[in-house]
């Protein structure tokens, strides 16, 4: 280590580091440190700068913890801002582990974790998450920064629970809703949550709308964006869709299109107000912990059962699927990738249509 003591400045920091280095185009630089108020915090910054910007390092003083921060740099502006948040928050999963050097991890070091995150009252599906996070970090490390890490990745494997039942999903039948949406008197909330259960919009989506996405003249809705109030510091932000498949134009059942329409004449006789204005909430949008004290109350005035905000899109993938609509509609309606992740998740649902087409294959043969 180079630190060197100077005089201290007015602040009392005396502590500086210089380094010579070679950058990632091969040539030698110097580095001179500001000052700091103590050695350690000298030490840690000269790691951190030499992590950054030296062509190669010595992987026995790197450890797991530097590589999880080397991931995230990395990633900060190739990730949507709420998939970099997720990542923030893994990190603190992986305590047990962080100290140990990149060049000593080993398949024992990945089940001591495993086994520690087993403990965890986690869902299987949390796990993996978790999991999927430590496999990018390891593949970065391979492919970026010359780390051996292949053996120990080739002996990784994910978390499996036979046992675990998978979560009942929840959803209102029509006549639940119609009891539910009827306890309502306040007109944004109610097309709020008409437009999560006609429409099948995720809480962002919804949350992100502007008159701009509304067109009465076809009574269609155009989804091409969503909204995140996770963001430290910052009321809200508006993000790209969760997918591509998530852009898509809905048209409106006459029972939304014509309370939107009210709602829009309720907004005008406000001064300024604008097409960019936020459909439901105006000038901002609508906040989650409101959304959800609202829903919590009609639950209670309707006497309905409580369901989470994303079961009002699992209602309209129900109430679609019980009246009739295939699977691809569903699929496209809801804005999924793949149509496997319709299946995945519904398929319990079109368990009268199978019968009926096995019915259809019985009918045939009787005919013959």
């Amino acid at each position: 280590m180079s630190i060197i003591k100077r005089k201290p400045d007015k602040q009392g920091r005396c502590y500086h580091f210089s380094v010579r280095y070679h950058n990632i185009y091969g040539k030698l630089k110097q580095y001179n440190s500001k000052a700091f108020l103590l050695k350690k915090d000298a030490v840690d910054a000269e790691r951190q700068f030499l992590l950054k910007n030296t062509n190669s390092i010595d992987t026995s003083v790197i450890t797991m913890n530097d590589l999880f921060n080397q991931y995230l740099d990395f990633q900060k502006d190739k990730v949507k801002v709420t998939s970099y948040i997720d990542y923030k928050k893994y990190l603190n999963k992986f305590e047990c582990i962080k100290d140990i050097k990149v060049n000593k991890f080993n398949i024992n070091h990945f089940n001591l974790w495993k086994e520690t995150i087993d403990k965890e009252n986690y869902s299987t599906t949390y796990k993996n998450k978790i999991y999927s996070f430590l496999v990018g970090v390891l593949r970065f490390g391979e492919k970026y920064k010359d780390y051996n890490l292949s053996d120990v990745m080739r002996k990784m494997n994910n978390f499996t629970n036979h046992n675990e039942l998978k979560k009942e999903m929840n959803f209102y039948t029509y006549d639940e809703f119609i009891k539910f949406i009827s306890c309502e008197l306040d007109l944004k909330y109610k097309c709020f949550f008409e437009m999560l259960y006609y429409c099948g919009l995720r809480k962002e989506e919804a949350n992100s709308l502007n008159w701009n996405d509304i067109n009465f003249n076809d009574s269609t809705i155009s989804i091409n964006k969503s909204l995140t109030q996770k963001i430290k510091g910052k009321k809200y932000v508006i993000i790209p869709p969760k997918t591509k498949s998530s852009i898509r134009v809905l048209k409106m059942p006459k029972i939304l299109s014509d309370d939107l329409l009210k709602l829009k004449e309720y907004w005008n006789n406000y001064k300024n107000m604008s097409n960019s204005w936020f459909a439901f909430g105006g000038i901002y949008p609508l906040v989650d912990t409101t959304i959800q004290r609202e829903q919590l109350k009609l639950e209670k005035l309707s006497e309905q059962k409580h369901i989470r905000i994303h079961d009002f899109r699992h209602s309209c993938a129900s109430l679609l699927i019980n009246n009739g609509a295939s699977i691809l509609l569903v699929s496209k309606y809801l804005g999924h990738s793949n149509i496997a992740t319709t299946l995945n998740t519904y398929s319990h649902l079109y368990k009268n249509q199978f019968d009926e087409l096995v019915k259809t294959i019985d009918n045939l043969d009787n005919k013959n």
